[in-house]
């Protein structure tokens, strides 16, 4: 009772003024204590409903975005298997009407209609009179990208396999009938998947076929002759296998580490453009107010550009210390190496800085996702196995590092200028991008700021 009697004594001596503003405190929404509710505590529902109309859009449209641009990836692969007849070979038949000759003709151009193979599952064979090119120009054929791969019927290979059963020379070699040419890092991954295997089992089995028949018919007329029966006896390859072939990798991919400078280093290029944009945004929010609007273009542009420097030359030294090396053809092979990286990361960076303009940092990492899976799904198999819709591959950055890269590190047909070109208009147009993104973007705010400037001096 006196604790009432108290409490009312001290609102009657405080006035009628105190007494409203207790009033009032006591009718103040109660704020919810930090670090000690529960997720569904009802004194968070408001910041429950904030969280729930950020997440929930988002989630939406990462959902929409990822059918959007995963199945481009997803489709890369496939219908590979179909697009396999795209790769084209040489025959080149230099034992004329030899038995040899014309039969390795009928069986590649029977391979070609994709007769006794599985649909599909065959590489173009394109016949070649031997007069026309020595080996020289059909390596050179290879190496040039002209075609996938050669197979040669050497000069005379039948009549030197009857010269050989006659004389009963021991010295014959069977596996010089044939030769097989091909340039596996052009693109291992085609090379061991479908160049080598193909090829192997179709000679394999037209020579597993035709020596059979071919020993089969000169035992036959053999049989009577005992000087026949005794020279053959000297030479027992010339009848136990008498053709073969023999497998020639031009480009051997032999620096199996450089795996990962080819696919999934080349994401990491792009993840780490993306890093370092979001970070100059959040650096260049503290000055561009004060800036003019060339000086702030100028920050955007050539401040990246510098960043990119020790950025990418480091990146290139990765991988010295995993012996890849990059002298097969260029005196200074890794600075070249070391440029195309740089090239590729400014084309990459500029594009995320163009686009971060109008997407904000918050809704970036969506086109991170784009330029990723565009990127790298022309990047592992070869254009010419994908549907023509990836064919816009030959104009994205990745796939003209990835394969400047190969040219450097194993000496393949080089595109480097080509190369260089592209990757260079991708960091010229953002060059063009983000100063129209920034204007656009920008009018507003200086609008604003215009405005409350006005305020002051209307007031004065």
């Amino acid at each position: 009772m006196s604790s009432v009697t108290q409490t009312d004594e001290a609102l009657v001596s405080t006035g009628p003024d105190m007494q409203e503003d207790w009033t009032y405190k006591a009718e103040m929404p109660m704020l919810p204590e930090k670090y000690q509710n529960g997720f569904w505590s009802p004194v968070i529902a408001k910041h429950r409903k904030e969280y729930a109309k950020t997440m929930i859009p988002m989630l939406g449209l990462v959902i929409v975005v990822m059918w959007l641009i995963l199945p481009t990836y997803w489709g890369s692969f496939g219908e590979a298997t179909e697009y396999i007849p795209n790769l084209k070979g040489y025959l080149v038949n230099r034992d004329g009407d030899g038995a040899l000759g014309q039969t390795m003709i009928q069986s590649l151009m029977n391979n070609t209609a994709g007769l006794g193979v599985a649909p599909h599952a065959h590489l173009t064979w394109i016949v070649v009179d031997g007069s026309t090119l020595t080996d020289e120009q059909v390596i050179r054929q290879v190496l040039d990208e002209k075609v996938w791969t050669a197979v040669v019927v050497s000069t005379g290979a039948t009549q030197t396999l009857i010269n050989a059963r006659d004389i009963g020379d021991a010295t014959y070699n069977a596996s010089l009938a044939i030769t097989h040419w091909y340039n596996q890092a052009r693109n291992d991954n085609v090379a061991n998947a479908y160049i080598v295997p193909y090829t192997a089992a179709l000679l394999e089995r037209t020579l597993t076929t035709f020596n059979a028949q071919f020993t089969g018919q000169y035992l036959t007329s053999a049989a009577t002759n005992a000087t026949a029966i005794s020279t053959i006896s000297r030479a027992p390859v010339t009848v136990s296998r008498p053709f073969w072939y023999t497998q020639s990798n031009l480009r051997p991919f032999t620096k199996t580490v450089s795996t990962a400078m080819l696919l999934v280093g080349n994401i990491n290029i792009t993840i780490l453009s993306f890093i370092l944009t979001v970070a100059h945004d959040g650096a260049r929010r503290v000055i561009h107010p004060y800036l003019r609007f060339r000086a702030y273009i100028g920050l955007r542009i050539i401040a990246p550009l510098i960043i990119y420097i020790p950025v990418s030359f480091n990146y290139a030294m990765i991988s010295l210390p995993f012996h890849v090396t990059f002298g097969a053809n260029y005196a200074g092979g890794f600075f070249i190496f070391w440029l195309f990286v740089y090239m590729c990361m400014a084309a990459l960076g500029l594009s995320i800085e163009a686009m971060i303009t109008i997407l904000t940092p918050r809704y970036a990492p969506l086109f991170l996702v784009f330029l990723i899976v565009y990127n790298v799904s022309t990047s592992t198999l070869p254009i010419i196995l994908q549907p023509r819709f990836y064919r816009f591959g030959y104009g994205f950055p990745i796939y003209n590092l990835t394969t400047a890269t190969r040219t450097i590190i194993f000496n393949t047909h080089s595109h480097l200028g080509k190369n260089a070109g592209i990757i260079l208009a991708w960091a010229a147009l953002s060059c063009i991008t983000i100063p129209l993104f920034t204007w656009w973007t920008r009018r507003a705010e200086v609008g604003a700021h215009e405005r409350q400037a006005e305020v002051p001096a209307k007031m004065a």
